[in-house]
């Protein structure tokens, strides 16, 4: 296969290998259709609800949340995709520079397993925009194996985007940036002819407790795209602006999020149950007339596929790191029968969609944080990583460490997890320090996970960060055939190290 066989086909070849500089060719604008689609859900919608309902925010109060939100979260999505131009190789791969070969698939295991619930969940509220949409038109209504028939079909288109990989990708989210804009200003209009816009300024301001909370609540939606974020910067040439990531990557993601959440919390003062639906998409067909509805829902539907294509991908690229030797598309389809499996499961058996996702959402966070904490504080010491010691998973690797883990990376993440679950509250689990704190009264636990393990792997005695040996120099006839023998038998050299412990 040729060299530019591998990225300008439809179908992405190229594993967790580091891309070479002659493919590195794309832009920081291609950032932005990507952090839009990775946020074009309905969930936010419902989480804007429950600002109103739940945590009983006033109007501006929900304006602050909404803004805050992704500028803290998506600001640390591209901060670490800065390690994507860096590196240039998926975040897990890169991931075992830090933890060491053997020791990354501790937080790569976790990771792994972390996104099955979370590409279960957005299959699920998939399958019921597609399930409103029938029932809006044609008056169908959804039963158990229509449920399971229309999951199977959005796994389905999952897995063919997701497996094609990130030009397909690309192309996507770019088409669904249009529409969801087309169709947002729409709804927008809507709501500000049809909407009593005295009941929605005259609701009381709510504690700042409860902005706090929701900030948190409503940011932990995208903490869990951190480890990703090099996933999607990694073709990005080396010199590309770190500020420039930064800045689109936020601003991708706060132009959906902002009017996404404001929607929610404006429909949910004449619709409260918009917030504690068990289908929370089904919502909309009722509050909106059916010529808005149904492009709305299918604008949502597509945006759903990508955010689950997106996950995958990334997934994809985990179970890589993980062992899985099979190409990327394949490794995707793992994660695809997990999703199908567990959302059959979701849609057949839980009684509280919302109350489900949100317990989930918080737990999911502190899973991510304590990998975000450690790689993070690392990005502060490193500068480059060495493709070939990244693909050796063997002893003579420089990332190997001792007997395969870095102490200070896998220390740090074990007890920023831990300490994060102990300040992490939800309808699935409370930890014993949750109550009767700071922390634990703003649900912050993955704050909590991010600064206590990239706290402890700052202090803790590391091995040296090393650089990629330089490359050896051509011998010169001067040199003659004895010196070209001698390179030829001589030692490969060790990478250097640049900075210790």
């Amino acid at each position: 296969m040729s060299k530019t066989a591998r990225t300008d086909g439809a179908l992405e070849t190229r594993g967790i290998e580091q891309v070479p500089d002659h493919e590195r060719t794309a832009r920081i604008r291609d950032l932005f259709p990507t952090w839009v689609g990775a946020n074009i859900s309905v969930l936010l919608l419902t989480m804007g609800a429950s600002l109103v309902v739940a945590y009983h925010l006033g109007f501006w109060q929900a304006v602050v949340v909404a803004l805050a939100a992704p500028v803290i979260s998506y600001g640390l999505v591209g901060l670490i995709g800065i390690a994507g131009k860096r590196g240039g190789a998926p975040g897990m791969a890169l991931s075992r520079a830090v933890f060491g070969q053997r020791g990354n698939l501790l937080p790569g295991a976790l990771i792994w397993v972390a996104r099955w619930g979370w590409e279960t969940i957005n299959a699920v509220t998939g399958a019921y925009a597609v399930l409103t949409v029938l029932d809006v038109l044609f008056g169908i209504r959804r039963n158990a194996v229509l449920d399971l028939v229309m999951l199977l079909a959005f796994v389905l288109g999952t897995f063919a985007i997701s497996g094609l990989g990130i030009h397909a990708l690309r192309r996507c989210n770019t088409y669904a940036t249009y529409l969801f804009g087309v169709f947002s200003v729409l709804v927008l209009g809507y709501l500000v002819v049809h909407t009593d816009w005295s009941a929605v300024f005259d609701r009381p301001a709510g504690p700042v407790a409860s902005v706090i909370t929701g900030i948190g609540l409503i940011a932990a939606g995208g903490v869990s795209w951190i480890p990703s974020s090099p996933d999607f910067t990694r073709y990005l040439p080396r010199t590309a602006s770190a500020k420039g990531i930064v800045g689109v990557t936020v601003g991708g993601a706060g132009i959906v999020v902002l009017p996404m959440v404001l929607m929610g919390a404006v429909m949910a003062v004449s619709t409260p149950g918009l917030a504690s639906a068990a289908d929370p998409v089904s919502f909309l067909g009722e509050i909106l007339p059916v010529w808005l509805a149904v492009p709305y829902l299918l604008t949502a539907l597509i945006g759903m596929l990508l955010i689950n294509s997106m996950s995958m991908y990334s997934a994809g690229f985990t179970a890589q790191t993980l062992g899985f030797t099979v190409e990327r598309h394949w490794a995707v389809s793992v994660n695809a029968v997990i999703s199908l499996v567990f959302g059959g499961v979701l849609m057949l058996a839980a009684t509280s969609f919302m109350g489900s996702f949100i317990a989930f959402l918080s737990l999911l966070a502190v899973a991510f944080s304590a990998w975000v904490g450690v790689f993070g504080a690392d990005m502060l010491r490193r500068r480059e990583y060495d493709g070939a010691a990244l693909a050796d998973t063997g002893r003579t690797s420089a990332y190997w460490y001792r007997g395969g883990f870095s102490p200070a990376a896998v220390a740090a993440w074990a007890l920023g997890l831990a300490a994060g679950l102990m300040f992490t509250s939800s309808d699935w689990f409370t930890g014993p320090l949750a109550a009767n704190n700071v922390v634990g009264e703003y649900g912050l636990g993955w704050v909590a996970t991010v600064v206590i393990s990239g706290l402890l792997y700052v202090v803790l005695p590391k091995p040296p960060v090393r650089l990629p040996a330089p490359a050896a120099t051509p011998a010169t006839p001067a040199a003659g055939a004895a010196g070209a023998a001698g390179a030829a038998s001589a030692e490969p050299r060790e990478p250097v190290a640049v900075r210790g412990s």
